[in-house]
C-alpha cells in the first residue's frame, strides 16, 4: 500500500532540510576577552578600570570596565593589540600570541606619584556601536541613579522604556517597548526566555535591583537565536557574576510607604576553577497606608523572600558550565483597610486582594570551545521554571500553575574566514499552563510543544558594515510550523555616524487572564473568544546614531523610528462595556508607530545630561472601531541630569519625565458620580536622589514623586467594592504621593 504524506508534512520536511543544509556553510567569530592590572609593590593584584583597548593603526577599541575587564572583536585591518593607561607603560600584544579564554595583561608605572588619584565616572548608559541591532546597556552605575528595588524600576531615567502602576490596588507595574506593552518584549535573565504566563505582569518585580550586573535593551525584533517571540524588542538581565561578585555586599533600603528591604550578595571563590555566589533579597510591607482617605491601601502589603544559588566552573581550558536554582516565595495583600481574617470573605467583610505564589528555577549554560579553533564552539542553555499562584480578588478565585523547559543547543563557526560567520543550533519549549477563574468560570489548560531550528548568517566585510541575516522554522503541536526571518543591517557611512535597519515578524502565545490578571481588581466581566490565534506582528526599524564636538565637548545623539504591524493581534476590548472586558482576534488592522530622538553630552565636567523626546501613534480596530489604543501616552519627554564631585565622593541625580496625554475608555454608561474623564492630561514627575560616598560604603536618599501629582480618585466605587461599579484599573497616572527613601550599601571586593 502507498502511503502518502500530507502536503503540509512534505512542506515541512523540505524547510528543515534547506535549513539543515546550509549549517555547514556558516560561521562566527573572535572576541577577546581579557584584563588589565597593576601588581603593587606588595603583590597585589590591582584592576586598571578605564585603560584603553584598541588594534594598532585603527579607531577600533574600547575601555575597561570598573573591574578592568574588556571585551573586543577581532578586527582585519591590524593583528596587534595595544593597552594604554595614563602613568603606565603602553604595552603591545600579537593577535597570535594570545591562546587563552581571558588573557590578564599586567602595565608596568612609567612615573611614581604621591597622592595623587585619576579617576573617572563610570558610564551610566552605553550603546553598542558595533551591533547591528540598536541595543543599549544600562550599567550598575545608571541603576544606582534611583532607588532600583527592582527591574520595574530600573528604567526612571530611560527614555525608551515606560513602566507604571498598571492598577490602583495590586502593585503590578506595566511595562512598554515601542508604545506597546511588555507581552510584545522578550523579557529574558542571561539569554534565557524568561517571566512569561503567570509571571508576565509581577516577573520585574521578582527581580532586585542590586542583584543586577547591567541590563541590556535592544529594540525592534531580535536575534532568532533567542525564539520567535521578540516582537518590539528584548530586555536581557544579566545578574552578579560567581567569579567577579564583591565578597560581601549588603544594601538595605525603607521608604515613607512602610516599606523596607536587604538585599545579601556574597562571591566565594572556592579554587582557581570554582566559584559561587549566594544572591538574597528580603522585602516587608505589613502597614495599612491610606493617604488619599478611599479606605483602600495606598500600596500593596508585601512579604517577599528571594533567593539564587549559581555557580561558575571552569572545567578546563575549552570547557565552562555555569547553574544555578533560585527560589520565589511572596504574598502580595490590596484592598480595603480593616479585613478581618477570622471573618469569612464575603459581602460583609473588607474588600481584599490576596496573591499567594511560589517561583522555583533551575538553570544551566555549558560551553565548549574547539581546542584548535577558539573560533569555533558549541553551547547548551536551558531553564526550567515551576510557578504556582494562589489567589482571590474579592469574591474571585484566580488559581493558576505553569510549568516551563526551555533548552537550547547551538553552534558557532565561520566560513573561509572572520568576514563570514554563523550561528546554527535546535531549540525546545515545554509550556504546560493551567488556570480558573471562579465567577466567570473561565479556565485554560494547555501544552505547548515547540521545537525549533534556526541559522543566523553575519556578513564583516569590514569594521563600516554588518549584515545579519536569520531564519529559523518552529513546528508548533497547536498552531503547526511557521517561519520566522529577520534581517539587520549596519551601516557607518562616516566615522562617526552609524545608520541601522531592522526587519522581521514575530509570534507568540497568549494567556489573556495571566497577562491582564490587574484587571480582576475590577467588577467587569470577562469574555475570551474561543479559538483565539498566535499573534503576529511584523516590525521595521530605522535609527541612527551621531557623534560629534561642539564647545570642545563630546555629544551622542540618537534618532529612530519603528513600525510594529499585526497581522494578528488578541485584543483587549474595554470599551464595548464599562462592566466587561472582552479578548477577541483581530479583525482589521493595528499598528504602532514610534519615533524618539536622544541627546546625551557633558557640558562640564563630571556633569552627565541625558534629553530625550519620544511620540507614539498607537491605533488598531477595536469595538469595530479603528481608534487609539488606550493608555499610551501621545509622548514622552525625558531630563536626567547626573553630577558627581571630584573623586565621585557625591553625587547629585535628578530626573524630569513628560508625560503626554492618553485615551481612556469610556465610562459614559455609569452615574455621573461614577465617570472619568475620556483623555488624560499631561504632567510631569520629579525625582532626584544624593549619595554619598566612603571608602567602602554608601549613603543615598531620595524622593520620588517630588511634584506631589497624583490621579483623583483613582479608584472608581471605592465605596462599594462589590458594587457593578467598582474599578481600580483605570489608571492613567501616579497613584502614590511624594515617597522619600532612604539606604545604605556596603560593598566589601
Amino acid at each position: 500500500m502507498l502511503y502518502l504524506m500530507p502536503e503540509c508534512t512534505i512542506m515541512k520536511i523540505k524547510i528543515l532540510t534547506v535549513l539543515l543544509s546550509i549549517l555547514p556553510l556558516l560561521s562566527f567569530g573572535v572576541i577577546i576577552k581579557g584584563k588589565i592590572v597593576e601588581k603593587s609593590s606588595a603583590g597585589e593584584v590591582l584592576a586598571l578600570p578605564g585603560a584603553s583597548i584598541f588594534w594598532k593603526n585603527t579607531n577600533i577599541g574600547t575601555a575597561a570596565d570598573v573591574n578592568g575587564h574588556f571585551e573586543l572583536a577581532s578586527s582585519a585591518k591590524s593583528n596587534t593589540l595595544v593597552v594604554q593607561f595614563v602613568g603606565y607603560t603602553a604595552k603591545e600584544i600579537k593577535l597570535a600570541d594570545i591562546n587563552q579564554d581571558e588573557i590578564i595583561i599586567e602595565l608596568v608605572p612609567n612615573i611614581n606619584l604621591n597622592e595623587v588619584t585619576i579617576s573617572k565616572r563610570k558610564l551610566g548608559t552605553v550603546l553598542d556601536r558595533d551591533n547591528p541591532i540598536q541595543s543599549q546597556s544600562i550599567t550598575g552605575a545608571e541603576l544606582c541613579k534611583a532607588a532600583c528595588c527592582n527591574l520595574s524600576e530600573s528604567f526612571e531615567t530611560n527614555a525608551s522604556v515606560d513602566v507604571s502602576y498598571a492598577d490602583a490596588a495590586t502593585g503590578a507595574k506595566s511595562i512598554k517597548l515601542l508604545g506597546l506593552t511588555g507581552k510584545y518584549i522578550e523579557m529574558m535573565t542571561e539569554k534565557n526566555p524568561n517571566f512569561k504566563g503567570l509571571a508576565s505582569v509581577y516577573g520585574m518585580i521578582y527581580v532586585p535591583g542590586p542583584w543586577m550586573q547591567s541590563i541590556q535593551v535592544s529594540k525592534g525584533v531580535g536575534s532568532v537565536i533567542n525564539g520567535y517571540e521578540s516582537i518590539t524588542g528584548q530586555i536581557n538581565i544579566e545578574y552578579q557574576k560567581p567569579q567577579t561578585a564583591p565578597k560581601f555586599y549588603i544594601n538595605t533600603y525603607a521608604n515613607s510607604m512602610g516599606m523596607s528591604e536587604i538585599n545579601l550578595i556574597s562571591g566565594i571563590k572556592l579554587s582557581p576553577k570554582l566559584s559561587t555566589a549566594i544572591l538574597a533579597h528580603g522585602q516587608d510591607n505589613n502597614r495599612e497606608i491610606d493617604h488619599n482617605n478611599d479606605n483602600f491601601l495606598d500600596d500593596p502589603m508585601v512579604r517577599q523572600y528571594n533567593f539564587v544559588n549559581r555557580w561558575n566552573w571552569d572545567v578546563s581550558k575549552n570547557f565552562k558550565a555555569q547553574f544555578g536554582v533560585k527560589f520565589i516565595d511572596e504574598l502580595r495583600i490590596g484592598g480595603q483597610k480593616g479585613y478581618n481574617k477570622s471573618q469569612v470573605n464575603d459581602v460583609n467583610n473588607a474588600y481584599r486582594i490576596n496573591i499567594d505564589t511560589r517561583r522555583y528555577e533551575a538553570f544551566a549554560k555549558f560551553g565548549y570551545l574547539f581546542p584548535k579553533d577558539d573560533d569555533k564552539s558549541i553551547a547548551l542553555i536551558t531553564n526550567f521554571s515551576s510557578h504556582e499562584q494562589n489567589s482571590f480578588y474579592g469574591l474571585r478565585n484566580y488559581n493558576a500553575d505553569q510549568k516551563y523547559l526551555y533548552a537550547n543547543l547551538l553552534f558557532q563557526s565561520y566560513i573561509g574566514n572572520l568576514k563570514h560567520k554563523y550561528t546554527a543550533g535546535l531549540s525546545f519549549v515545554y509550556d504546560d499552563f493551567k488556570d480558573y477563574l471562579t465567577g466567570d468560570n473561565l479556565g485554560t489548560d494547555k501544552t505547548e510543544k515547540v521545537a525549533g531550528v534556526y541559522a543566523e548568517y553575519t556578513y564583516l566585510p569590514n569594521d563600516k558594515i554588518t549584515l545579519q541575516t536569520g531564519l529559523r522554522f518552529d513546528d508548533h503541536n497547536i498552531f503547526d510550523g511557521f517561519v520566522t526571518p529577520r534581517v539587520h543591517f549596519r551601516y557607518q557611512f562616516a566615522p562617526k555616524s552609524t545608520i541601522r535597519l531592522a526587519a522581521g515578524s514575530g509570534r507568540r502565545t497568549s494567556n489573556p487572564i495571566a497577562e491582564n490578571s490587574f484587571l480582576l481588581a475590577s467588577n467587569r466581566s470577562i469574555t475570551i473568544q474561543e479559538d483565539l490565534k498566535q499573534e503576529k506582528a511584523w516590525n521595521f526599524g530605522l535609527s541612527m546614531t551621531q557623534y560629534f564636538n561642539m564647545f570642545g565637548k563630546g555629544f551622542t545623539a540618537s534618532a529612530d523610528f519603528y513600525r510594529t504591524s499585526f497581522n494578528n493581534q488578541i485584543i483587549t476590548d474595554l470599551d464595548q462595556s464599562v462592566n466587561a472586558v472582552q479578548f477577541y482576534n483581530l479583525d482589521g488592522k493595528s499598528w504602532a508607530n514610534n519615533y524618539q530622538v536622544e541627546l546625551k553630552f557633558e557640558p562640564i565636567e563630571r556633569l552627565d545630561v541625558t534629553t530625550a523626546i519620544r511620540f507614539s501613534d498607537v491605533k488598531a480596530d477595536i469595538n469595530n472601531e479603528f481608534r487609539k489604543v488606550p493608555y499610551v501616552n501621545r509622548y514622552k519627554g525625558l531630563i536626567n541630569l547626573s553630577y558627581a564631585t571630584n573623586f565621585n565622593k557625591w553625587q547629585f541625580d535628578f530626573t524630569t519625565q513628560f508625560n503626554g496625554d492618553m485615551r481612556i475608555p469610556s465610562t459614559q454608561e455609569n452615574p455621573s458620580e461614577f465617570q472619568r474623564r475620556e483623555k488624560s492630561p499631561a504632567y510631569a514627575l520629579l525625582n532626584a536622589q544624593i549619595t554619598k560616598r566612603f571608602k567602602i560604603w554608601e549613603l543615598y536618599l531620595g524622593a520620588e514623586n517630588l511634584s506631589n501629582y497624583t490621579q483623583k480618585n483613582p479608584i472608581i466605587g471605592a465605596d462599594n467594592p462589590h458594587g457593578e461599579y467598582f474599578d481600580a484599573s483605570m489608571i492613567w497616572g501616579p497613584i502614590q504621593q511624594r515617597k522619600f527613601y532612604l539606604g545604605i550599601r556596603l560593598t566589601i571586593e
